[in-house]
């Protein structure tokens, strides 16, 4: 399992949300509180901004150490000024490389994905099933071996296929239980909008506070005591966009 968050709304510094606040994802890479399977977060971290003004494609950092130990990170987060990111800190799923390209964020024609969670028996016949499923086009640019990556491209696969990006996480999701049982929390982000869906695990969802004006969070739990986050209940997903968001049903069937 991991830890994850997307944010969405005026220039920010990596800093101010992945490393400062009190129960900030580097907190959360060593002491989680709301994770429901794993009780430490350092196999490894990432980081995915986007600046669409300069390329519509997102800058990617990741490390397959704890996020903790980056000093190079550390010192370059309060420079890095961003209208969207994705990070992530990593427990890997047993059996799982402990690897820069297995590590979220994933980056593919413009998206960033992070998955928080598992997909149960990927070494085994449903495994065989999902990786079957994919596309060859998309299963050409997986270059890491996690099930993460995987679910990604056939997420991608639906969007290739004229599917509104929610609606493929939904449809993916939906298969993946036909197949096996896991956990499914998914986030994705094109630099104007994320989307994230609950699905086995904890997920908070924070809009136009004070502390953060016009700004959108998602993430696996808060990273702050503000009351105005909001949990989003299992088996629904978020939409984040620029002033705004919306919660609504994760639909079933592909």
């Amino acid at each position: 399992m991991c830890r994850q968050m997307a944010y969405i709304g005026p220039p920010v510094t990596l800093e101010s949300l992945v490393l400062t606040p009190e129960h900030s994802l580097l907190h959360q890479s060593y002491e989680p509180k709301q994770q429901r399977n794993g009780t430490v977060n350092a196999d490894g971290f990432g980081c995915g901004w986007f600046d669409t003004g300069v390329r519509p494609e997102p800058a990617l950092y990741r490390r397959s150490v704890p996020i903790w130990s980056d000093r190079s990170f550390g010192s370059m987060a309060g420079l890095i000024r961003t209208k969207a990111f994705v990070a992530a800190v990593r427990d890997a799923t047993t059996g799982s490389f402990l690897e820069e390209s297995s590590t979220p964020p994933f980056s593919q024609d413009g998206w960033l994905f992070a998955h928080n969670g598992k997909f149960v028996n990927f070494d085994g016949t449903p495994g065989a099933w999902l990786r079957r499923a994919v596309s060859d086009r998309r299963l050409a640019a997986i270059r890491g071996t996690s099930d993460s990556e995987y679910l990604f491209a056939l997420i991608l696969d639906r969007v290739d296929g004229g599917m509104a990006v929610r609606d493929a996480m939904s449809a993916v999701i939906a298969e993946c239980l036909e197949k096996t049982t896991g956990t499914f929390n998914f986030l994705m982000h094109d630099g104007w909008k994320f989307t994230a869906t609950a699905c086995g695990d904890s997920l908070f969802f924070l809009e136009g506070t004070d502390r953060l004006p016009g700004g959108v969070v998602v993430a696996s739990e808060p990273y702050d005591d503000d009351p105005a986050w909001q949990e989003v209940p299992d088996g629904s997903l978020v939409e984040g966009y620029c002033g705004g968001g919306i919660v609504v049903p994760i639909r079933g069937g592909s």
